[in-house]
């Protein structure tokens, strides 16, 4: 049975799509079955795996709209072992269609039901806020990971992202685990980035993931070439952190 795990955080910039991409591709290079849905209307997610975000049909929004089924929304990638349901601009208006809908907050979740068998692990790229389509991937997942940038304000908004977590665990979802905090952008040279680091691991010990992810200019360039950094270059160090974090979550769910 696959494991449904959200990559979220409020803020921007911290890094999301850039993990989920890779992380993702880093899983299918490790003979993992792997599902990435953007839930996004930036789409970002998307394109960075050369998709033309024009040319999509069926997405995340037909998916919560339940207008298609998630078999039909799903795309090949040309990453091995790695499909997609892609996203669309279209995906704005999710949130106030579902406004008045039953149980809202579960729509991504019975949309998944038929298809979690298909794979080992199933990745949901999430909005950076905290509205209606990222309760729906934490009330649909069994785990988050959450991206923190190493840099001032890294733990702004951190304790409102965990309230959240706990109240979706509350009412919507108690099998909600917290995979890891995943340091991102991180740079030696750096004092703040170290003291990040340092703060982040004492204060959450165990939930901070070993693996920390480097600034490193081959990650953002892969997504203009709309690849992961596993087909753009395997030798960077990105690559290395993504592959190395993708073994951390093999071995924790093993």
């Amino acid at each position: 049975m696959g494991k449904i795990i959200a990559i979220a955080n409020q803020k921007g910039g911290v890094g999301k799509t850039t993990t989920s991409v890779n992380l993702a591709a880093s899983l299918g290079v490790l003979e993992k079955k792997v599902l990435l849905i953007d839930a996004d209307p930036q789409a970002n997610a998307t394109s960075g795996l050369g998709i033309d975000v024009e040319s999509v049909e069926i997405g995340t929004y037909q998916l919560l709209e339940h207008t298609n089924s998630a078999r039909q929304a799903v795309l090949k990638t040309n990453t091995p072992n790695l499909d997609i349901i892609p996203s669309h601009i279209d995906l704005v208006a999710i949130e106030i269609e579902l406004v008045d809908k039953e149980e809202r907050e579960y729509m991504l979740k019975k949309a998944l039901q038929d298809i979690k068998d298909d794979y080992d692990f199933i990745l949901i790229d999430c909005a950076p806020s905290l509205g209606l389509l990222t309760l729906n991937a934490l009330t649909a997942a069994d785990a988050v990971i959450i991206p923190i940038q190493c840099e001032y304000f890294a733990l702004e908004g951190l304790g409102k992202l965990l309230n959240t977590v706990k109240s979706v665990q509350k009412i919507h979802n108690p099998d909600l685990d917290i995979e890891g905090l995943l340091l991102t952008m991180y740079d030696s040279r750096l004092r703040l980035s170290n003291q990040v680091v340092e703060e982040v691991q004492k204060h959450f010990n165990d939930m901070v993931f070993s693996t920390i992810i480097q600034r490193n200019v081959k990650l953002s360039e892969a997504p203009s070439y709309g690849e992961s950094i596993i087909n753009y270059d395997a030798s960077s160090k990105g690559a290395s952190n993504y592959l190395s974090l993708a073994k951390e979550i093999i071995t924790k769910n093993s």
